[in-house]
Parts: C-alpha cells; sequence; structure tokens
C-alpha cells in the first residue's frame, strides 16, 4: 500500500532556514514509487515556487514565521490533509526568532503523539550542543541557565515524535544518555543532488572565493574579508570575495553594516537571498568555499552542496565540522576560529596548489555521492513502513 506524507518545512522561495533542505527532501521524496502524495504544509510566502515537482505534491502555505498561531495553523493543516505520516524539519529556532513563540512550535511533536498522528523529527540542532553565546541568544549566565533548562524541557516534547532523526553520531549518544529514550537514531543529512562529475576547475586570473549562508551570530564574514586582503597583499593577488546570503534572523542588519565597513574594498559581492535556481551557478563558478564559523549548531548543509558540486572547502577546526568530515569522508583545509591569519593561510594553500584543489574536489564529489538525500527518502519510507505495522 502507498503512504500519504505531510512535511512542516519552511520552503522555497522562504528565507527561513531549512528552506532548502525541506525543498530537496520532498522533491526526492515525489520521485519514489511507494508514495501516493505529498501534502507539504509550508510557511507562508510573497509567491509560491513556480517548478513543478511532482503532480503528487501540494503545498499548503499555512503558517508564518514568528505567528502565535503557528501551532495552531500547522496542527489543523496535517488534520485535513489525513497522511500516514507527518515530517517535520526541525530546528529549535525554526518558528520565531522570539523565544516564547518559537517555543510554542516545538510543542508541534507532542500536539501530534497525543492527537493520535505519526510522526518523524529531523532534528537539525540540540541545545546541548549550541553556545548560546555564539548563536545571538545570551552571553548572561543566569540566563544561559534559564535557556538551558527551557531547552530541555522542549526537547522531551521534541521526543515525544515516534522517532527523531539527528545528523551526527554524537548527538544520537547525547539524547540517549541524557533523556533515556530509544527512538533516537542516527540520519545524516545527506546531499541534495549530485550533478554528473564536475570537469577540473580552470585556473582564473581572479579566483572566487565564496561564503554562503545565514549571518551575524556564529557565522561571521569579517575574518573572511580580513584574511582574503591580507593575502592580497602578502602575494599580490587578485581575489574576488563573494558573500552569498542574508542576516541571520537574530542580526539583523549585519550584512549592511558589514558593507558599510568596508566600502572602501573592491572585489567584494553581497548577493543578498539566493533563489534555488540560481545555487548551482554560484557553487560552480566559485574557486574555493569558505567556513567562516567560530562555532556550530549541527551538520552543514553548505559542506554536502560543496561536495556536490565538487569543491574544496576550509573550515574551522571545530568538533562537530570535524566530525563530520571524518565520518562521512569529506575532506578541507582547516583554520583556528577566529585566526585571521590562519585562515589566509589555508586560502592561499587552496588557491596556489592546484594538485591539492583537485585533489579536494575530488574527494569532496566522492562524499557526497556516497549518501543523497534520495537515499535518505528510502529511509523514511521504510521506517513509515514500521510505523504504519
Amino acid at each position: 500500500m502507498k503512504s500519504k506524507f505531510a512535511v512542516v518545512t519552511p520552503f522555497p522561495p522562504s528565507k527561513i532556514t531549512l528552506n532548502e533542505y525541506g525543498y530537496h527532501l520532498v522533491k526526492n521524496l515525489a520521485e519514489k514509487d511507494e508514495i501516493e502524495s505529498i501534502d507539504v504544509i509550508a510557511d507562508k510566502c510573497d509567491s509560491e515556487l513556480e517548478e513543478d515537482i511532482g503532480a503528487h505534491v501540494n503545498i499548503h502555505r499555512v503558517w508564518k514565521f514568528n505567528e502565535w498561531k503557528t501551532l495552531f495553523n500547522i496542527y489543523r493543516s496535517v488534520r485535513k490533509v489525513k497522511a500516514n505520516v507527518v515530517i517535520i524539519n526541525l530546528q529549535f529556532m525554526l518558528f520565531s526568532d522570539q523565544k516564547v513563540k518559537a517555543a510554542i512550535g516545538l510543542l508541534l511533536p507532542w500536539l501530534l503523539k497525543v492527537t493520535g498522528h505519526r510522526s518523524i523529527v529531523l532534528l537539525h540542532n540540540i541545545v546541548e550542543e549550541v553556545d548560546l553565546s555564539d548563536a545571538g541568544f545570551t552571553s548572561n549566565k543566569i540566563l544561559k541557565f534559564l535557556y538551558g533548562l527551557v531547552g530541555n524541557i522542549l526537547t522531551r516534547f521534541i521526543l515525544k515524535a515516534d522517532l527523531v532523526g539527528v545528523t551526527i553520531e554524537k548527538y544520537v549518544q547525547v539524547l540517549k544518555s541524557k533523556y533515556k529514550k530509544d527512538n533516537v537514531v542516527l540520519l545524516p543529512h545527506g546531499s541534495f543532488e549530485i550533478p554528473p562529475e564536475p570537469e577540473i576547475t580552470a585556473e582564473v586570473e581572479k579566483p572566487k572565493v565564496m561564503a554562503f549562508g545565514k549571518f551575524g551570530t556564529y557565522k561571521k564574514v569579517e575574518i573572511l574579508i580580513e584574511a582574503v586582503q591580507m593575502l592580497r597583499h602578502k602575494r599580490n593577488m587578485e581575489i574576488e570575495v563573494v558573500i552569498a546570503g542574508t542576516d541571520n534572523p537574530n542580526c539583523p542588519g549585519y550584512l549592511e553594516g558589514v558593507k558599510k565597513q568596508y566600502a572602501h574594498l573592491e572585489d567584494i559581492t553581497f548577493t543578498g537571498y539566493v533563489p534555488e535556481e540560481d545555487v548551482a551557478d554560484l557553487f560552480i563558478n566559485s574557486s574555493v568555499v569558505v567556513f567562516p564559523y567560530c562555532s556550530t549548531t549541527g551538520s552543514s548543509g553548505v559542506l554536502h552542496q560543496a561536495g556536490s558540486y565538487g569543491k574544496a572547502v576550509i573550515l574551522p577546526k571545530l568538533g562537530d565540522l570535524q566530525r563530520l568530515i571524518e565520518d562521512e569522508g569529506y575532506r578541507g583545509v582547516y583554520f583556528y576560529p577566529d585566526n585571521t591569519a590562519s585562515l589566509a593561510l589555508g586560502i592561499e594553500s587552496v588557491l596556489t596548489q592546484p594538485k591539492l584543489r583537485r585533489e579536494l574536489e575530488s574527494e569532496n564529489y566522492l562524499a557526497a555521492s556516497s549518501l543523497t538525500l534520495s537515499d535518505i527518502a528510502d529511509w523514511y519510507i521504510l521506517h513509515t513502513e514500521a510505523l504504519m505495522g
């Protein structure tokens, strides 16, 4: 018997984090013969996604970021679509950047459980592994304790789902040990899609160093700009910096401030929001992808995208990212967080050593190719069948 899925997620052209992951997950699920229909319970946007991802995919724009009624609107839509299972593409600040509203939205797995709906949560971060200062919440010790306490309570509500998948093995161990739950499993992030193996990157007179994401909390682009400027002076190189993405919701106006700060420098491009159809060109035309992070909050979708397009990466020497690299077979050049000279050295090593860059490009493409969202879609189908008995 074919299954009916509902997927709660931000969805392009949404600018909420995880919208790209939601889009590619639904796209890969839609290609499976075992699925009868997919109802996407998505956030409201100014315009609809025009690309056709399957006749049996229905998009319901029913909730809005920072709205008090989000939990009620999602639940009402779930009741209407009568799916066999509800997949929730989740992180702690998915529904709001205001603490109380965000917390109310996180009650969804519990609400579905007590009303008899089967659910699978893909949880992209856990409160135990988030640095609240770097992530833009608070640096006050008392507030940190309180946020941690509330986070623990909300995690227990999330764990009411029939199954909770996390993207890093360490997260499985933390949740099982702390909350004594056996419904937590490793669910790797997976690569969005795998284009044909890219050709060897041609040497260019002005290489592009690109960073992609939502910036302002633990992702700061000043260190990247300063590192490139240092390298320009050291080797008299022409290098373009591409900052692709938008502000983190917790830091409105951050990128505009960076623009003003570095207005005197040339060859710095701020793309703003990147539509889904432009993402491929953005990566293909970049010489290297840099992760200017001082902390992490989970697995990195940008890393998987870089691998899909066969790109070399430069990463901070941080636990979660480094662990992900080792577990999934990616390879990159490391730098020390908040160390401009270290990052400049990493960029220099990739841009001036074609052999090294090609090795990184090849290995990252192979790593991305080994586990795709199509494989993850099969995982959801198998577990849905098990939940249905």
